[in-house]
């Protein structure tokens, strides 16, 4: 019974602290990556010119509260992040970039404003850039943060409305597609907002302290 109550009342403490962070807006962005979205549609191959498998991957972003900083984490795969991943090379990545630009959609092209693999390489004011291999398969993760003072040519205050606007995409280019062998529009992701998680968990909360007063009665009138 003691448990129970202890529960709730953790719960209602959690509950409260997402509450008070609510004041909090980071904005969480998303792109699904794929060889289709590219402008034109890329069809990997192998260097003797049969198929491969298709590469395709995620990226998820967080633009900070401040809008100063935005991170992303991306998972790719079928894509050789070591150039030793498959005995072929037309799927070595040499490159990774955000695009953007006002004229910018899903199925247009745009410049390279913020590269984090590669040439141009921008995640230098710090370099935040994290680049991790699969130990088994084809690809790997890589994540990085775009800073105030970074950007090709830009910087990120320049292109943050574009970015929100979904006038941007991220892009994967490999030795076969030096113009982009996967990318992804990104957009902004619907994510619960805190307050919304706080009522879910206070009702949780009232849940397990119900249930406890309930126990607690049923003891008393059974001494």
């Amino acid at each position: 019974m003691f448990r129970s109550f202890a529960g709730a009342t953790g719960l209602l403490v959690f509950a409260l602290t997402l509450s008070s962070a609510g004041a909090r807006a980071d904005i969480f962005l998303h792109a699904d990556l794929s060889n289709s979205a590219e402008n034109p549609a890329a069809a990997p191959t192998t260097g003797l010119g049969a198929p491969r498998p298709a590469s395709f991957g995620t990226a998820d972003f967080v633009l900070n509260t401040a809008q100063t900083a935005l991170s992303f984490t991306a998972t790719i795969f079928n894509i050789d992040f070591t150039g030793t991943q498959t005995a072929d090379t037309n799927d070595n990545l040499v490159a990774a970039h955000i695009h953007a630009g006002p004229l910018v959609t899903p199925t247009t092209n745009g410049p390279a404003v913020w590269g984090f693999f590669g040439a141009p390489f921008n995640d230098n004011n710090p370099n935040d850039m994290v680049f991790t291999p699969f130990a088994v398969g084809v690809g790997g993760t890589i994540s990085g943060k775009w800073d105030a003072p970074e950007g090709n040519g830009t910087t990120l205050a320049a292109q943050k409305a574009n970015i929100l606007g979904g006038h941007s995409y991220i892009n994967f280019h490999t030795l076969q597609f030096g113009g982009g062998e996967i990318r992804g529009n990104i957009g902004v992701a619907a994510v619960p907002e805190p307050s919304t998680w706080a009522m879910m968990i206070l009702g949780f909360a009232g849940v397990g302290y119900m249930t406890y007063r309930r126990k607690r009665r049923a003891a008393l009138f059974e001494k």
